[in-house]
């Protein structure tokens, strides 16, 4: 499966470990990586204080910063490269979900539909990675990034359960879900080439890996 992919997406709960996977898998395969970038959401660090006031500013240019990444994409095909991602747009309107009043959400998805683009490259493998809300809260405190300080393990509880809810259902891709509370491919070598290995023995559409090594 794993050599055959073109378009790698890494995916996750806040704290998961995505995006540094995701850096990882693109240099390891020689492919580009496509990352969000929420340093740059000026409004991240004021949501985490005031979530009802600053949730939909928020929700709006993380829509948008997705879909410049995923013009993006179409300029890396033609090039042949490889692009390894850490988001998938499908699971935008899951934070808007979760975030959003009910008069906020409804203007959210006229938004979403009408800026999302009609037809994007669905991708040829998902990589989920879970973990306990008290890891993700550990992990990111340990990251030390400065907007995330207010973040609370009661919401990221709320987060990881909006993603196991959202990735039960997904059957847009190949999807194999990683156990991320015994297998650290991001910070462990030997998990990171177990990883690897399953990756390009993958048969099924769905797999699950949990092994500690």
């Amino acid at each position: 499966m794993l050599d055959k992919a073109r378009y790698i997406v890494v995916e996750g709960p806040i704290g998961a470990g995505k995006t540094s996977l995701t850096r990882r898998l693109a240099e390891r395969l020689d492919g580009q990586p496509l990352l969000e970038q929420p340093e740059l959401n000026p409004f991240l660090a004021q949501f985490y204080q005031d979530p009802e006031r600053w949730a939909l500013p928020t929700q709006m240019h993380f829509l948008f910063q997705r879909i410049d990444q995923l013009a993006k994409l179409a300029e890396a095909f033609e090039k042949h490269q490889r692009v390894v991602s850490d988001f998938v747009l499908d699971k935008d309107p899951l934070f808007a979900s979760l975030n959003l009043a009910n008069h906020e959400l409804a203007l959210y998805q006229r938004v979403f539909e009408s800026v999302a683009p009609v037809s994007t490259p669905k991708p040829d493998l998902v990589i989920y990675l879970q973990a306990k809300p008290e890891t993700l809260i550990e992990r990111v405190r340990r990251r030390g990034m400065e907007a995330e300080r207010r973040i609370t393990e009661q919401y990221l509880e709320r987060v990881a359960d909006r993603y196991a809810r959202f990735f039960y259902q997904y059957d847009a891709a190949p999807l194999f879900i990683v156990d991320a509370e015994v297998l650290n491919p991001v910070d462990h070598d030997d998990d990171f080439e177990l990883l690897l290995e399953r990756l390009r023995n993958m048969r099924s559409y769905r797999e699950f890996f949990a092994y500690a090594g």
